[in-house]
């Protein structure tokens, strides 16, 4: 291939990646971050729990902290060493009933659905940088013949879900 032409060909797939991308990833491809790079450090205090189901909220802080380091430039830090500061209350905890069995009338499948508050701030300015109320996700498990699934694994799917929806939607709030 002569050079002239390879200089054509690449000024040409230069000219096409610029067209298509944009600084405001709304309105097309970017190459922009996906997450703040304004933050280093956050901490993760355990959430508190309204429910009756007992230790939900150390297995959502573990998630969490977890989904940050997984997902995320951030690292997780003690408060006083911290940027930054994400709360959260556990809310509700419900199963519905999907689906039933024909012949039996028993139950099938069910989800578990977690609901939450949570806010992460700035610990300098007090400045809100995304907050959510009745923040609500939910997986399913099949507690029926012949899976027998306990209520533990519906509830640790739910989990994972959830911190996995927290941490997208600080990545999503700016």
């Amino acid at each position: 291939m002569s050079r002239r032409l390879f200089s054509s060909l690449a000024v040409a797939l230069a000219a096409v990646a610029c067209a298509s991308c944009s600084s405001d990833p709304r309105s097309g491809y970017s190459f922009a971050p996906v997450h703040r790079t304004d933050i280093q450090t956050v901490s993760v205090p355990i959430f508190e729990n309204q429910t009756y189901s007992h230790g939900l909220e150390f297995a959502l802080t573990d998630a969490v902290i977890k989904e940050i380091h997984r997902v995320t430039p951030w690292r997780v830090v003690p408060g006083e060493q911290a940027e930054t500061t994400l709360t959260g209350t556990i809310t509700g905890k419900d199963l519905r009933r999907l689906t039933r069995g024909s012949q039996t009338g028993l139950v099938q499948e069910l989800a578990v659905e977690l609901s939450v508050t949570f806010e992460w701030k700035r610990n300098g300015t007090g400045e809100v940088l995304a907050a959510r109320r009745n923040f609500r996700s939910s997986d399913v498990f099949t507690p029926a013949n012949p899976a027998k699934e306990r209520l533990a694994l519906g509830e640790a799917a739910a989990i994972d879900v959830l911190a996995r929806d927290i941490v997208a939607e600080l990545r999503s709030s700016w």
